[in-house]
C-alpha cells in the first residue's frame, strides 16, 4: 500500500516538484496546502502517514502548524526551509519532526529523508504499542495481587491456596484470570 503524504509549502512551483518527486518514487500525495492553517485541518481530516512542511508560510508558519498537528495527532512531520538556522532547528525538536530538508530539494536528498521519517515513525508506533501492553499487563497484574489479597484477608487463605482458587476459578468458568480478580474485587469491596 502506498504511503499517503500532505504536502505543505506556499510556493506552488516548489510544491509541484515535491510533488512529482514523490509521486515518481511511488508515494501518494494526498494532498497540498498552501499555509499552516489548512494543514491542520487537512491532518485531521485525512490523516496522513507523513507531512512534509514548509517553515515560512502566511496565516500560520510550519513551526506553529507542527506543534498543533503534534499535540493532536501521532503523524510524523519533515520540514522544507530555506533557512538553516539554529533558531529554526532548535524550535522544530519541540514537535514531532522527523528530519530537516534545506531547500533547493533534490530527489536524492527527499526520497531517503522521506524513507527515514516513514521507517521512524514506525518505529514509534511499535514502541508505544509495547509500551501500552506492558501497562495493561502491570495493571492486571496489580489487579490480580489486589483480588488474591482480599481472599488472603477474607478466608484467611495462605497467599499459594488464594492464587490457586483464582486460577481454579478461572479455568471452571473458561475466563481470564483478570476477569476473577475484577469479580472478585467488586463482590468484596469495602
Amino acid at each position: 500500500m502506498k504511503k499517503r503524504i500532505m504536502l505543505v509549502e506556499d510556493e506552488s512551483i516548489v510544491r509541484l516538484d515535491v510533488a512529482m518527486m514523490l509521486k515518481d518514487a511511488g508515494y501518494e500525495v494526498i494532498a497540498e496546502a498552501s499555509d499552516g492553517e489548512k494543514a491542520i485541518e487537512l491532518a485531521y481530516s485525512l490523516k496522513p502517514d507523513l507531512i512534509i512542511m514548509d517553515i515560512k508560510m502566511p496565516v500560520l508558519n510550519g513551526l506553529k502548524a507542527s506543534e498543533v498537528i503534534s499535540n493532536k495527532f501521532d503523524i510524523p512531520i519533515l520540514l522544507l526551509t530555506a533557512y538553516s538556522q539554529r533558531e529554526f532547528i532548535d524550535k522544530a525538536k519541540k514537535a514531532n519532526i522527523l528530519g530537516y530538508l534545506v531547500k533547493p530539494i533534490s530527489e536524492a536528498s527527499l526520497i531517503p529523508a522521506v524513507e527515514i521519517a516513514l521507517k521512524q515513525a514506525e518505529n514509534t508506533m511499535a514502541y508505544k504499542e509495547k509500551v501500552e501492553k506492558m501497562n495493561e499487563k502491570l495493571k492486571n497484574r496489580k489487579m490480580v495481587e489486589r483480588a488474591k489479597g482480599i481472599l488472603m484477608k477474607q478466608f484467611n487463605f495462605p497467599e499459594d491456596v488464594a492464587y490457586k482458587k483464582m486460577q481454579t476459578i478461572s479455568m471452571n468458568k473458561q475466563v481470564k484470570l483478570e476477569t476473577v480478580a475484577k469479580q472478585i474485587i467488586a463482590k468484596y469491596k469495602s
